[in-house]
């Protein structure tokens, strides 16, 4: 197991919560946090544990992505027009590792985000290998042509635990999505609750 699949474990374990709705994860059969007091009895989170919580959980789920770069989508979020905690999810989504990630041509966001360091990705004809890049509505993202019979990649297209939103049109032949629409929360396929409003609340203090 890797680094990062450690990781990325010992997130849902100290969430409690099975994150990216995993078969595998190990909340699935211990709802208790990792090491040697992980069973002990938990006490009621302040406010402030409420959305620290909140924030770590979201965070976590973009594939661990930095504070600094998470904060500075806050602030970006904040300075758009609409409700923030709506505005953060739009920009997430907007991630070039989300699509990817949305669009089921890896298996994992933490995957998506290699895939395209490595340059398996290009946008609107040209390859991009920046997994924050900001997609925008009208893009079209495809898998390059030397890496659409990677087994990973055909595997990924095939998993049945997750579907694909109707804010992107996939076509899994051609290995391209096109980016239809910024989403609102209630049109992304979080497995868990997010809570961006106690995100906001959270940098708001």
């Amino acid at each position: 197991m890797t680094k990062r699949s450690e990781a990325k474990y010992k997130l849902d374990r100290r969430m409690g919560q099975n994150i990216w709705g995993r078969p595998k994860s190990p909340v699935n059969r211990r709802e208790y946090g990792p090491g040697q007091h992980g069973q002990r009895r938990k006490g009621k989170l302040s406010d402030f544990g409420v959305q620290l919580r909140a924030k770590q959980k979201l965070k976590g789920y973009y594939a661990n992505i930095s504070e600094r770069q998470f904060h500075s989508i806050y602030v970006e979020a904040s300075r758009l027009k609409g409700d923030t905690g709506e505005n953060l999810i739009g920009l997430l989504e907007r991630r070039l590792d989300a699509v990817v990630y949305r669009a089921k041509f890896v298996s994992t966001i933490f995957a998506a985000r290699q895939f395209i360091n490595h340059g398996h990705v290009k946008v609107n004809g040209r390859k991009v290998n920046i997994s924050s890049y900001q997609v925008k509505i009208g893009d079209v993202i495809e898998v390059k042509e030397a890496s659409k019979q990677l087994a990973h990649v055909l595997e990924a297209s095939q998993l049945p635990e997750r579907d694909t939103p109707d804010y992107l049109e996939v076509d899994h032949g051609k290995m391209t999505a096109k980016y239809v629409r910024i989403p609102h929360l209630s049109d992304v396929p979080f497995p868990v609750q997010m809570e961006p409003h106690l995100v906001v609340e959270f940098y708001s203090r």
